[in-house]
């Protein structure tokens, strides 16, 4: 049960006698540095949870203000709320590269995007999640060039994703194509196609059901490996067979036609046993997003924008290594130097201090 405690800091203020710099101490609770205007802080703890209130649970910053206000007494303006989150997201920012860094070592990432909006216009929210990290990023496109800023331009492992085009921007990595927007858009096609035109979606439909479960007998043991690379011939040989047809309904045309790009992805989980044959890991993180996008719309600046996707980072990947996000929010706050939080890989850290070192050098 939290309670409310008011506290009452008295910093000693001096000037150093060799330079005249001025001098200023910091108690180990405090959130910030300011005096004066700042005379009165709310705690790590009230803005921690304002910080998963609004950005984890979707919450407004009104809505969070009356959380603040009627659970606990604490009375604080929208723009106070905006700057102490902007200034959490600055301590988390090595935590955040540290982020980026680990899913470009990583051996499978998912990607997917869904629509944001900044200061009222059309941006695009991108996330990534690895095994360990999930890392978002709010860009002016969704395009290759965006994928990048979190890829980066070499990333050569797996990629598991909905098809979109500017994915295959990254020729270095080995792809697989969702199977559940297949077996979907298949569904929706027969549900509507007459009976002749709704055989083609229909056997398309049962062939990717097929392979999920071959996928399924090989991981109970029940086919070989030697079994599944058979079984695996067989059902790309099917697949070239249907492939080969022409169709007269417009809807089957347009199917094939999609299948024929996708076909060398289709079936990677297969010949790699271990991947996933759906994008479903990048579509859960999507919607923490898109709660909160109906709730209250966006960010009003970019700047807003950056605090938005490191705050989520973090978070989403507390969530996914089952760790509580809330006293990592609480000690980037009463940190004074800023540093990398254990969320991240050693190898990431690494990785990243040697970035931000270099990027401090004149």
């Amino acid at each position: 049960m939290r309670r409310t405690i008011v506290r009452r800091f008295d910093i000693a203020v001096g000037k150093c006698r060799g330079c005249g710099r001025r001098v200023q101490g910091r108690h180990p609770l405090q959130t910030s540095d300011a005096v004066e205007v700042g005379t009165v802080q709310l705690g790590a703890e009230a803005l921690a949870l304002a910080a998963i209130l609004n950005k984890q649970m979707g919450l407004s910053l009104g809505h969070t203000q009356q959380v603040l206000a009627y659970g606990f007494g604490l009375k604080v303006s929208g723009g106070g709320l905006y700057r102490a989150l902007a200034r959490i997201a600055r301590r988390a920012q090595p935590t955040y590269a540290g982020l980026v860094h680990a899913v470009r070592q990583a051996v499978v990432n998912v990607p997917d995007e869904t629509g944001w909006r900044v200061g009222g216009r059309l941006q695009w929210m991108h996330v990534v999640v690895s095994e360990q990290v999930t890392v978002y990023a709010i860009l002016p496109g969704r395009g290759y060039e965006q994928s990048v800023v979190i890829l980066g331009e070499h990333y050569r492992a797996f990629l598991v994703h909905d098809g979109w085009s500017p994915y295959y921007g990254f020729v270095e990595a080995c792809h697989q194509s969702c199977l559940r927007h297949l077996l979907v858009r298949c569904t929706e096609m027969a549900q509507i196609a007459s009976p002749t035109a709704a055989t083609f979606p229909l056997t398309i439909h049962h062939l990717l059901q097929t392979s999920l479960q071959l996928r399924d007998r090989y991981q109970q043991g029940e086919v070989s490996e030697h079994g599944l690379r058979i079984a695996t011939g067989r059902l790309e040989a099917q697949l070239d067979r249907l492939l080969e047809r022409s169709y007269r309904d417009p809807a089957n045309r347009r199917l094939a036609k999609h299948l024929r790009h996708e076909q060398p992805y289709l079936f990677t989980f297969l010949h790699c046993p271990g991947l996933d044959a759906t994008n479903h890991q990048a579509e859960q993180a999507v919607r923490w997003m898109v709660i909160a996008r109906k709730v209250w719309g966006g960010n009003r600046t970019w700047a807003g924008a950056q605090t938005q996707q490191i705050l989520v980072s973090i978070m989403r990947t507390c969530w996914q290594q089952d760790r509580d996000a809330f006293p990592y929010l609480i000690l980037l706050q009463r940190s004074r130097d800023t540093h990398i939080l254990d969320i991240v890989p050693a190898a990431a850290q690494a990785a990243a201090l040697l970035e931000s070192k270099t990027e401090s050098r004149p």
